[in-house]
């Protein structure tokens, strides 16, 4: 993958050096090699510290909201999961496009640090990595596929934006259903699926990450941030108080997520927040056909448009569900 990695750095470098652009947004090396952060590179200097391997996870595309409106134009490089959260973006006026120039980057998949360390690695010092395995510290194989983040074994999103790509045709078909765990959901009873969020759900320390790195989430005020909502508070008021921010926070996003899964991401907790999108996505499927948000820049979605077809309050899918 060191191939992919060079590409993209000599592209970062050739966009600055023929002023196309007068910055780069990407990633950056951390302490550590699993320790990579989104950043901005103003010069082509400080490119040394550029990196993109198989711990760039980070989505990319709402960092665009404030840089897009900054002076000169901005290079951004987007994996084809990204791309669907900038076309979303870009459908809601919250990006400058004029001042964005995206270069679409192949992807093989992100890796999930705590997958390392479950098997058995406990300290990781260095990956090389292949298209189906990979070398921690020099010595111990593992299949690539263990250690990926969950959203990434069950994509097949291609770019849908960009004004080039760069790519080497390596990236390997995912045959996962991404909706199996919604349907297992789906299975339970009404008390099995309440004991289920209770106990993810009670895990939240109220970080706000999965607010602030999700793209859907881009209100400029937050009313969470109201200290009269009382869903700011760091301490419960009850015993499962945090089942107001997870449940409202779907809602708002609904029909507009696609599906980046950096809600499970980032959450310190592991909590499956991306599945209570899932489920939205999974039920506007059945409702209103299949629709994938962040295709096109153009297109209405779902709840944002209305036809006469449309389903009916009582319509809604599996009857209690």
């Amino acid at each position: 993958m060191q191939r992919l990695e060079n590409a993209v750095l000599s592209k970062a470098k050739e966009l600055l050096e023929s002023g196309k652009v007068s910055r780069v947004l990407g990633w950056t090396k951390g302490e550590f090699c699993y320790d990579v952060s989104p950043c901005v590179f103003n010069t082509v200097d400080e490119l040394k510290n550029f990196v993109y391997n198989g711990f760039c996870g980070a989505n990319l595309s709402k960092y665009l909201i404030n840089e897009s409106k900054k002076e000169g134009k901005i290079a951004v490089f987007l994996k084809p999961c990204d791309t669907y959260s900038y076309n979303q973006l870009v459908k809601e006026h919250r990006i400058k496009v004029e001042n964005v120039y995206a270069v679409g980057v192949e992807c093989q998949g992100k890796f999930d640090i705590e997958k390392f360390y479950a098997k058995g690695v406990g300290f990781v010092a260095s990956v090389e990595e292949g298209l189906t395995e990979v070398k921690v510290n020099g010595e111990t194989v593992l299949n690539r596929n263990d250690v990926k983040l969950e959203r990434c074994l069950v994509c097949n999103k291609k770019h849908v934006a960009g004004e080039e790509i760069v790519e080497l045709n390596e990236k390997l078909p995912s045959d996962s259903d991404r909706f199996e765990m919604v349907k297992k959901l789906e299975a339970m009873t009404a008390d099995e699926r309440f004991a289920f969020w209770k106990k993810e759900l009670s895990k939240c320390i109220r970080c706000n990450a999965c607010r602030n790195v999700c793209p859907a989430c881009n209100c400029t005020k937050c009313v969470f941030d109201n200290p009269n909502s009382e869903v700011s508070a760091k301490a419960n008021a009850t015993s499962f108080e945090e089942q107001m921010f997870h449940i409202i926070r779907a809602f708002h996003v609904a029909g507009r997520c696609t599906d980046c899964g950096e809600c499970s991401r980032v959450c310190p907790q592991n909590i499956p927040l991306h599945l209570l999108n899932r489920k939205f996505i999974s039920d506007i499927d059945k409702l209103y056909g299949e629709y994938q948000a962040g295709e096109d820049t153009t297109s209405k979605g779902p709840l944002t448009s209305f036809t006469k077809e449309d389903a009916e309050p009582s319509d809604a899918v599996g009857g209690n569900k």
